[in-house]
């Protein structure tokens, strides 16, 4: 793709957390052009009035308004809402689509209409991505979770009971109000929701056995946190492994040589290491028979929007870090 040509972009979904965060990362991004910003209760109104930290950065309004002068749609609209946009508006075809819901991640439920739709985890499956037509953006947990196992399976050796805990900031739960959502209730609070049964599992499991892994979703103890902070993952797993620790560290750092977005860090880590940015870093360690790996990403940026970025960057030919050199907020 030549520099000097621009990426049309429109969005559907713009008012929300995943849709702001796509606006920061894209009004930025040397290579796109916003075409339209679809929001229906917020028509005419501009970004600024609800993303009020874009106030200086852009004079674009929200539309009720779809375009088809674009070169690639993004959705980000909630689980459920995707399939039915685009049962109720037709895209055409040369217009690549990546969506941010989960109706399009599972192998049953990857195509609509002509359309096919390729799970899109850059460090699973990067050369699959750049010649896609349209992706399904991972989850948030998905993505932490995945990107600690993916070289156990790779490697053949992920074939014990696998015990996950990972917490998640208020920002998981979208723009929405609920109970567990209200500063009251969330501050100074933790609690567990969907303890062994995350709809996340299911994407984890399929991509795992992608690598040969057998292992099965109920073989992935899962228990998830409501954290009393905004935003962030951190994720802790441990499973029986025969590798010795330096092995370990071998491992990952060899599989995820080539991923720019993912490292190994040989010291423990912490969240605020990849808060604004779309990194993930890992941390492995041997106790015993077991391995204790940890995880960590921004669940709107690695784990949504900046992965939806990257990934566009990848069906475009760019360079895949383009738009998303972005530093974390250490303090």
């Amino acid at each position: 793709m030549q520099n000097t040509q621009l990426i049309r972009v429109g969005i559907v979904g713009g008012a929300g957390y995943t849709g702001g965060e796509l606006l920061r990362i894209l009004i930025n991004h040397p290579y796109t052009d916003i075409k339209f910003v679809h929001s229906n209760s917020n028509a005419g109104n501009f970004l600024y009035e609800v993303h009020t930290d874009l106030l200086g950065d852009t004079k674009l309004k929200f539309t009720d308004a779809l375009s088809q002068d674009i070169d690639v749609l993004f959705l980000c609209v909630g689980h459920g809402d995707a399939r039915k946009f685009l049962d109720a508006n037709e895209i055409e075809e040369r217009i690549k689509i990546i969506d941010l819901s989960q109706d399009f991640r599972l192998t049953a439920n990857q195509t609509h209409k002509a359309k096919s739709f390729v799970y899109g985890l850059p460090e699973l499956q990067r050369e699959e991505i750049r010649t896609a037509r349209n992706i399904a953006n991972p989850g948030c947990f998905a993505t932490c979770i995945q990107l600690a196992l993916l070289p156990l399976a790779k490697a053949g050796l992920l074939n014990k009971e696998v015990h996950i805990s990972a917490t998640t900031g208020s920002t998981g739960a979208g723009q929405s109000l609920s109970a567990t959502s209200h500063f009251s209730w969330r501050n100074n609070n933790v609690s567990v929701y969907k303890a062994f049964g995350h709809q996340h599992l299911k994407e984890i499991t399929e991509s795992l056995n992608s690598l040969g892994s057998l292992i099965k979703a109920d073989e992935l103890s899962f228990i998830p946190y409501r954290g009393d902070f905004t935003r962030g993952i951190m994720a802790s797993l441990y499973t029986e492994c025969d590798l010795s620790g330096e092995e370990a560290e071998k491992l990952y750092t060899d599989y995820y040589a080539e991923h720019p977005f993912t490292h190994v860090s040989a010291k423990n880590i912490d969240l605020k290491q990849v808060v604004n940015t779309n990194k993930c870093l890992l941390h492995v360690e041997k106790h015993g028979s077991k391995l204790l790996i940890l995880s960590i990403v921004d669940n709107l940026l690695k784990g949504a929007s900046g992965q939806a970025v990257q990934n566009m960057n990848l069906l475009f030919g760019l360079d895949e870090k383009e738009g998303l050199r972005l530093k974390a907020t250490a303090f």
